[in-house]
């Protein structure tokens, strides 16, 4: 598959890259990317990371580092992708994608009466919504103006982030204020080609626990129907649905695009 947005060499940095949609955008992306790319792996767990790394293409290199991203700091993160690039100058490629899919659920047990604990909110707030926006300016600063490097970012959200569920207040506020920074990106870089991509309802770890452990008895067991009825999708059906939306290229930058829309 020929898709511009991927097409020459390639700095691809993907966060939450150790398991679920992360592992397979980082597998099925790379089997896309030309030699010479290099492709940044980050999340907690190195010993996975390196299991999605060995499913990288020869051709293409790879980092994978551990780093937790509930504390980021600007300096860290800058040192992490300098490091990735080897002291070789940004415009080396030529382009560079970001795909912040780092997250999770929050605390589901509970609905939002009883979400009163700020240090809670905060360590949400620091994994799902201050790292992915530091980590983007460290990035966009470091393949700054400069350089003629093509620039896209990819924000994982979800349509919880639009649409509201009853016990799941951490999880669509956190959904919600990312995708808005990211719109907000856009509006501000319009050289700079930004998606919003929901992925639908897709079976991974994160799914589970919404099955097992979601407060609401009604949303929980809508979330194991679609189990029974077989209508969730694999890590492989939305990364590739993802490919054909970069391919495409029919959203206007910043948008908000699902697995099921029709472009």
């Amino acid at each position: 598959m020929s898709i511009k947005v991927l097409s020459g060499k390639v700095f691809l940095v993907i966060t939450g890259a150790s398991r679920g949609i992360g592992k397979q955008i980082a597998i099925t992306i790379s089997s896309v990317l030309e030699k010479g790319s290099h492709v940044l792996l980050l999340a907690t767990n190195l010993n996975a990371l390196k299991e999605t790394a060995k499913n990288i293409p020869a051709g293409v290199s790879v980092d994978t580092v551990s780093i937790d991203l509930s504390k980021p700091t600007s300096d860290k993160l800058h040192d992490i992708v300098v490091q990735s690039l080897k002291d070789k100058p940004a415009d080396q490629f030529d382009r560079v994608v970001v795909i912040h899919n780092v997250g999770t659920m929050g605390n589901i047990n509970q609905y939002a009466n009883d979400l009163t604990n700020i240090n809670n909110w905060h360590d949400y707030y620091d994994l799902n919504v201050f790292g992915p926006a530091i980590l983007n300016g460290v990035i966009m600063k470091i393949f700054n103006e400069n350089t003629n490097t093509e620039k896209t970012i990819i924000n994982i959200t979800s349509l919880l982030g639009i649409k509201p569920r009853r016990s799941m207040g951490y999880y669509c506020t956190g959904k919600a204020a990312r995708e808005m920074f990211f719109k907000v990106f856009a509006l501000e870089n319009p050289q700079i080609n930004v998606l919003n991509y929901s992925p639908g309802p897709v079976e991974t770890d994160m799914y589970q626990e919404v099955c097992n452990e979601l407060a609401d008895k009604e949303a929980r067991e809508q979330f194991n129907a679609m189990r029974t009825e077989r209508t969730v999708l694999t890590c492989e059906q939305t990364v590739n649905r993802l490919l054909t939306v970069l391919k495409e290229q029919k959203y206007t930058s910043g948008d908000h695009v699902d697995y099921f829309d029709e472009l």
